[in-house]
């Protein structure tokens, strides 16, 4: 009746086989809440932990995962509430912080550090200064 899984402290570098592997492991693998992959050596977020919908802690801290943009694809996931992603090599790009906020705003617990009012109120600002909204293209029609 286990909700979580810890495969932190690893080799992993992809998450090939995790479906079947979580099956194996858990009587009801659609209820994973917690999932801790800290420590091992992956280098983006598989869209495999996106089917986990009622996943909501992911610990991800310690690996190496090279592109802010692969937070994306954690916006699927409704529960999710605490994040970790401290020691990869994204956590060197400006507006790290800001950015997951932004694109995570059900997060609570960022980096084992409560997120603040403040700290939205921040992403906000930023977000409004360094990402462009998408273009509405209207097509008119000419008479």
């Amino acid at each position: 009746m286990s909700q979580s899984l810890w495969l932190n402290n690893n080799v992993l570098n992809d998450l090939r086989d995790f479906n079947h592997v979580v099956s194996q492991l858990l009587e009801h693998p659609e209820n994973l809440a917690w999932i801790d992959l800290s420590f091992n050596d992956l280098t983006s977020i598989d869209p495999v932990l996106t089917t986990f919908f009622n996943l909501s802690v992911l610990y991800l801290h310690g690996n190496s995962i090279q592109r802010l943009g692969e937070v994306n694809k954690l916006a699927v996931l409704p529960r999710l509430r605490s994040l970790t992603l401290h020691g990869n090599p994204i956590e060197e790009e400006k507006g790290y912080r800001q950015y997951v906020l932004c694109t995570l705003p059900r997060i609570t617990t960022f980096d084992f550090s409560g997120v603040t009012k403040a700290d939205r109120t921040t992403a906000e600002v930023w977000k409004r200064m360094n990402i462009k909204p998408k273009k509405v293209w209207i097509k008119h029609n000419a008479l």
